[in-house]
Protein backbone atom coordinates (compact mmCIF):
# COMPACT_ATOMS: atom_id res chain seq x y z
CA UNK A 1 0.00 0.00 0.00
CA UNK A 2 1.03 3.60 -0.51
CA UNK A 3 2.81 5.40 2.29
CA UNK A 4 0.17 6.52 4.77
CA UNK A 5 1.42 9.99 5.69
CA UNK A 6 -1.68 11.33 3.93
CA UNK A 7 -5.05 9.69 4.45
CA UNK A 8 -8.02 10.87 2.43
CA UNK A 9 -11.52 9.92 3.55
CA UNK A 10 -14.10 9.71 0.78
CA UNK A 11 -17.72 8.63 0.77
CA UNK A 12 -21.26 9.97 0.77
CA UNK A 13 -22.60 12.65 3.09
CA UNK A 14 -23.61 11.36 6.49
CA UNK A 15 -21.16 8.47 6.43
CA UNK A 16 -19.06 10.05 9.21
CA UNK A 17 -15.98 11.32 7.37
CA UNK A 18 -15.46 14.36 9.60
CA UNK A 19 -16.22 12.64 12.89
CA UNK A 20 -14.15 9.56 12.06
CA UNK A 21 -11.41 11.72 10.56
CA UNK A 22 -10.94 13.63 13.81
CA UNK A 23 -10.73 10.36 15.76
CA UNK A 24 -8.29 8.82 13.27
CA UNK A 25 -6.07 11.90 13.27
CA UNK A 26 -5.93 11.79 17.08
CA UNK A 27 -5.01 8.07 17.05
CA UNK A 28 -2.23 8.66 14.50
CA UNK A 29 -1.12 12.01 15.92
CA UNK A 30 -1.81 13.60 12.51
CA UNK A 31 -3.43 16.89 11.60
CA UNK A 32 -7.09 16.83 10.63
CA UNK A 33 -8.61 18.93 7.85
CA UNK A 34 -12.05 18.96 6.25
CA UNK A 35 -12.48 20.32 2.73
CA UNK A 36 -15.93 21.77 3.46
CA UNK A 37 -14.70 23.51 6.61
CA UNK A 38 -11.73 24.94 4.74
CA UNK A 39 -13.98 26.26 1.96
CA UNK A 40 -16.14 27.94 4.61
CA UNK A 41 -13.06 29.37 6.34
CA UNK A 42 -11.73 30.80 3.07
CA UNK A 43 -15.04 32.29 1.92
CA UNK A 44 -16.45 33.34 5.29
CA UNK A 45 -19.84 31.81 4.44
CA UNK A 46 -21.46 28.41 4.80
CA UNK A 47 -21.73 25.83 2.01
CA UNK A 48 -25.42 26.47 1.54
CA UNK A 49 -24.74 30.17 0.84
CA UNK A 50 -22.11 29.24 -1.76
CA UNK A 51 -24.65 26.94 -3.44
CA UNK A 52 -27.27 29.73 -3.32
CA UNK A 53 -25.00 32.30 -4.98
CA UNK A 54 -22.66 30.23 -7.15
CA UNK A 55 -24.52 26.97 -7.61
CA UNK A 56 -22.95 23.55 -7.37
CA UNK A 57 -20.52 24.44 -10.17
CA UNK A 58 -19.10 27.37 -8.20
CA UNK A 59 -18.79 25.23 -5.10
CA UNK A 60 -17.00 22.46 -7.04
CA UNK A 61 -14.43 24.97 -8.37
CA UNK A 62 -13.67 26.08 -4.82
CA UNK A 63 -13.52 22.46 -3.67
CA UNK A 64 -10.99 21.58 -6.39
CA UNK A 65 -8.62 24.34 -5.24
CA UNK A 66 -8.92 23.27 -1.60
CA UNK A 67 -8.34 19.59 -2.44
CA UNK A 68 -5.22 20.47 -4.42
CA UNK A 69 -3.88 22.66 -1.60
CA UNK A 70 -4.65 20.42 1.36
CA UNK A 71 -3.74 17.09 -0.26
CA UNK A 72 -0.10 18.19 -0.43
CA UNK A 73 0.34 18.29 3.37
CA UNK A 74 1.96 15.40 5.24
CA UNK A 75 0.80 13.82 8.49
CA UNK A 76 -2.76 14.57 7.43
CA UNK A 77 -6.20 13.02 7.65
CA UNK A 78 -8.46 14.84 5.18
CA UNK A 79 -12.24 14.49 5.16
CA UNK A 80 -13.65 15.34 1.74
CA UNK A 81 -17.11 16.27 0.57
CA UNK A 82 -19.30 13.51 -0.86
CA UNK A 83 -19.09 14.91 -4.40
CA UNK A 84 -15.32 15.41 -4.48
CA UNK A 85 -15.03 12.27 -6.64
CA UNK A 86 -17.00 13.83 -9.49
CA UNK A 87 -13.96 15.83 -10.61
CA UNK A 88 -11.22 13.93 -12.43
CA UNK A 89 -8.48 16.24 -11.11
CA UNK A 90 -9.63 15.62 -7.54
CA UNK A 91 -9.60 11.87 -8.12
CA UNK A 92 -6.08 12.05 -9.55
CA UNK A 93 -4.76 14.28 -6.74
CA UNK A 94 -6.15 12.08 -3.99
CA UNK A 95 -5.18 8.72 -5.45
CA UNK A 96 -1.64 9.83 -6.36
CA UNK A 97 -0.82 11.65 -3.12
CA UNK A 98 -1.98 9.33 -0.36
CA UNK A 99 -4.10 6.48 0.91
CA UNK A 100 -7.77 6.76 -0.01
CA UNK A 101 -10.26 5.27 2.45
CA UNK A 102 -13.83 4.83 1.26
CA UNK A 103 -16.24 5.01 4.18
CA UNK A 104 -19.61 3.60 3.27
CA UNK A 105 -23.02 2.92 4.74
CA UNK A 106 -26.50 2.45 3.35
CA UNK A 107 -28.53 5.40 2.05
CA UNK A 108 -31.03 4.63 4.84
CA UNK A 109 -28.29 5.08 7.47
CA UNK A 110 -27.18 8.29 5.75
CA UNK A 111 -30.78 9.52 5.85
CA UNK A 112 -31.02 8.85 9.59
CA UNK A 113 -27.76 10.69 10.23
CA UNK A 114 -28.61 13.74 8.07
CA UNK A 115 -32.35 13.99 8.77
CA UNK A 116 -32.17 17.14 10.91
CA UNK A 117 -29.16 18.75 9.23
CA UNK A 118 -30.35 21.82 7.34
CA UNK A 119 -26.81 22.70 6.19
CA UNK A 120 -26.76 20.12 3.38
CA UNK A 121 -28.01 21.92 0.25
CA UNK A 122 -28.45 18.76 -1.83
CA UNK A 123 -30.93 17.38 0.72
CA UNK A 124 -33.21 20.40 1.03
CA UNK A 125 -35.84 18.74 -1.15
CA UNK A 126 -39.10 16.87 -0.72
CA UNK A 127 -37.62 13.35 -0.78
CA UNK A 128 -34.05 13.39 0.60
CA UNK A 129 -33.81 9.58 0.85
CA UNK A 130 -34.50 9.28 -2.87
CA UNK A 131 -31.75 11.86 -3.50
CA UNK A 132 -29.30 9.91 -1.31
CA UNK A 133 -30.03 6.72 -3.24
CA UNK A 134 -29.55 8.56 -6.55
CA UNK A 135 -26.28 10.18 -5.43
CA UNK A 136 -24.97 6.82 -4.24
CA UNK A 137 -25.68 5.14 -7.57
CA UNK A 138 -23.89 7.96 -9.41
CA UNK A 139 -20.88 8.24 -7.09
CA UNK A 140 -20.21 4.76 -5.70
CA UNK A 141 -18.30 3.53 -8.78
CA UNK A 142 -15.83 6.40 -8.27
CA UNK A 143 -15.55 5.74 -4.53
CA UNK A 144 -14.76 2.07 -5.12
CA UNK A 145 -12.37 2.74 -8.01
CA UNK A 146 -10.33 5.18 -5.91
CA UNK A 147 -10.29 3.26 -2.63
CA UNK A 148 -7.20 1.66 -1.16
CA UNK A 149 -9.36 0.60 1.79
CA UNK A 150 -13.14 0.20 2.07
CA UNK A 151 -14.62 0.42 5.57
CA UNK A 152 -18.26 0.21 6.62
CA UNK A 153 -19.60 2.74 9.12
CA UNK A 154 -23.05 1.13 9.25
CA UNK A 155 -24.26 1.15 12.89
CA UNK A 156 -20.68 1.59 14.14
CA UNK A 157 -19.15 4.24 16.37
CA UNK A 158 -16.63 6.70 14.97
CA UNK A 159 -13.93 5.45 17.33
CA UNK A 160 -14.47 1.81 16.34
CA UNK A 161 -14.14 2.72 12.66
CA UNK A 162 -11.10 4.95 13.28
CA UNK A 163 -9.36 2.12 15.19
CA UNK A 164 -10.10 -0.32 12.36
CA UNK A 165 -8.61 2.06 9.78
CA UNK A 166 -5.49 2.64 11.92
CA UNK A 167 -5.06 -1.13 12.40
CA UNK A 168 -5.49 -1.87 8.71
CA UNK A 169 -3.03 0.87 7.73
CA UNK A 170 -0.41 -0.67 10.04
CA UNK A 171 -1.00 -4.13 8.52
CA UNK A 172 -0.58 -3.05 4.90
Amino acid sequence: MKQASKIFLIGPMGVGKSTIGKQLAALLNYNFQDTDWEIQRRTGVDIRTIFDYEGEEGFRKREKTVVDDLSQSDQLVLATGGGVVLDQDNRKALTSRGVVVYLHCSPEQQFERTLKDKKRPLLQIENPLERLISLMSEREPFYREMADLVVSTERRSALTVAKEIARRLRQE
